[in-house]
């Protein structure tokens, strides 16, 4: 197994104001781990540090070839090629049918050939069970639906790691069981590393994973 993300001794601030003290993490290539903890506890801190947003100033980090400590502006885009991320309000372009959603990101991330661009769109949607859909306005398509699509859309540049902040939290109990489910199965079948910030206590009970609390300024392993 490869190390995907690793964090020792990690300070994490945000405006200045120290909001984690000491992280250590180590996530594995297929590991599934929950974040939980209260709000404001410092999980979305946390997950900033790990797609750049916020930069590390005291510890050491690394995802990829990437060190965290010392990465630059001009890298932070090409890192997040690499990162795959699930939003919980699904963060769709409304104007735009599902296809050109995707085509969207692959250009903006790089991608120059239409046939290419079409056919990986397609293979992302088939992974969500969504082919047949790509025609649609994501306002035709349930919450779950659209919750496959943004899944689909963290999975076009085939990612090593996919940070899925609250992706249940607008989605009623059932739904919220296959989305996990989808969650779960693309970390297996694609090694893919996933870590998921989450506030219902039922899906940490129902599906079993490493889980780490977020407390008091520390994030413990449960």
């Amino acid at each position: 197994m490869s190390e995907v993300v690793t964090l020792s001794n990690a300070h994490i601030f945000q405006k200045g104001i120290k909001v984690l003290s000491n992280v250590q993490l180590s996530v594995q290539e297929s590991d599934f781990i929950f974040l939980i903890g209260k709000t404001g506890s410092g999980k979305s801190s946390l997950m900033k540090t790990l797609y750049g947003e916020l930069q590390l100033e005291e510890g050491e980090g690394h995802f990829a070839e990437f060190n965290f400590k010392k990465l630059k502006r001009k890298h932070i885009p090409l890192m997040r090629r690499k990162i795959g991320i699930v939003f919980q309000d699904f963060q769709l372009l409304m104007d735009r049918n599902i296809l050109r959603n995707l085509y969207f990101v692959l250009k903006a991330t790089g991608w120059k050939k239409k046939k290419e661009i079409h056919e990986r769109s397609i293979a992302c949607l088939k992974m969500v069970g969504l082919e047949e859909m790509g025609a649609k306005m994501p306002h035709e398509l349930s919450g779950g639906e659209q919750q496959r699509v943004s899944i689909a859309r963290a999975l076009l540049n085939d990612p090593k790691l996919i940070l899925a902040d609250e992706p249940t939290g607008n989605l009623d109990p059932e739904t919220s069981e296959e989305i996990m489910r989808l969650l779960i199965a693309v970390a297996q079948e694609k090694k893919a590393a996933i870590i998921m910030a989450t506030h219902d206590m039922h899906i940490v009970k129902l599906f079993p994973h490493r889980t780490l609390l977020v407390k008091d300024g520390l994030v413990i392993e449960q």
